[in-house]
């Protein structure tokens, strides 16, 4: 019988953590600029090329690493296409034309400048 109600316990304990963690947030992100990556060495990526992706999103503009997995090398035309990701610590997370989720490192970051009107 005792057993049984700590099961039960851990069972709602498990089931009430799991309905309590809150959803990744995704933001409307803008591709500003593409421009193929400069590896720091002679090697190069087995993987498919890489690009230097500036996107803006919210107030902040990130840089990140995107590696061109399909080979299509569609990301070249992106620049001002709109899409929506989620912002982590160290990594961007979106998902490709496919639906697929993709998640690419931040190389930087830097506050996106306001150009204020004159009059």
């Amino acid at each position: 019988m005792l057993k049984s109600w700590i099961l039960v316990m851990i069972i709602c304990a498990v089931a009430l953590s799991t309905f309590s963690q809150t959803p990744a947030k995704y933001e409307v992100a803008t591709i500003l600029d593409i421009k193929p990556h400069e590896p720091a060495g002679d090697n190069s990526s087995p993987a498919g090329a890489r690009y230097d992706v500036s996107l803006k999103v919210a107030d902040t503009i990130y840089l990140v690493l995107y590696t061109d997995t399909l080979g299509a090398n569609t990301v070249k035309y992106a620049a001002g296409r709109e899409g929506l990701v989620h912002v982590g610590k160290k990594t961007i997370l979106f998902n490709d034309m496919l639906g697929r989720s993709q998640e690419v490192p931040i190389i930087s970051q830097k506050p996106a400048t306001t150009v204020s009107q004159g009059k």
